[in-house]
């Protein structure tokens, strides 16, 4: 399992959303949705 996939799944399995998450780690909602889709993991 990749880490994009466990946060996804860790996220879902709370019932919150991509934006609760966000701002409970003081982040940008399309930070995390790039961290779960791979996107800012090079």
């Amino acid at each position: 399992m990749k880490l994009g996939e466990k946060i996804c799944q860790l996220r879902t399995g709370r019932n919150l959303s991509q934006g609760d998450l966000a701002e409970m780690l003081n982040v940008s909602r399309q930070s995390v949705s790039k961290w779960e889709t791979g996107g800012s993991l090079r």
